[in-house]
């Protein structure tokens, strides 16, 4: 079982990249980056959400000490931080809960990335058709 701190370090170093090059990569300062590998810091969800692709692990993989596969269902991770920039935290919790949620539907069955990339896809588009629905229903009327 690896700590955040290590397994950012590990992904940084196995990259071949600097702590500088990350920071830019990811958008924050070289001294944030050293926060992590220290394990002083963890950074907010939609840094997280950077800082793994640059690392090209999955959110789970760092945020979870006990996740031991850095691909562990990286396939999420997009609709995630999709559903984040147009509805930003609560989106992004509401799509990440909708996921794990219709995950029991696979009935412990294996899915093909294909599969699960469908899945996902038409997860995403239902959960954003509802959500622009609802605002066009109940938003703010322009007088």
């Amino acid at each position: 079982m690896k700590a955040f701190a290590d397994k950012v370090k590990e992904a940084r170093i196995s990259l071949g990249i600097s702590q500088a090059q990350l920071a830019q990569e990811v958008g924050v300062s070289p001294r944030s980056v050293q926060a992590y590998e220290r394990g002083e810091k963890k950074p907010r969800a939609a840094v997280m959400s950077r800082l793994a692709k640059a690392l090209k692990v999955s959110v789970k993989f760092l945020v979870l000490d006990e996740c031991e596969d850095p691909m562990a269902e990286i396939e999420k991770d997009n609709y995630i931080e999709e559903a984040r920039e147009r509805y930003g935290a609560k989106g992004a919790r509401d799509v990440e809960q909708l996921l794990a949620d219709n995950a029991a539907l696979f009935a412990g069955g294996e899915l093909s990335q294909d599969q699960k990339d469908a899945f996902f896809q038409a997860v995403m588009t239902a959960y954003v058709t509802c959500k622009e629905e609802a605002k066009a229903k109940f938003g703010r009327k322009n007088p």
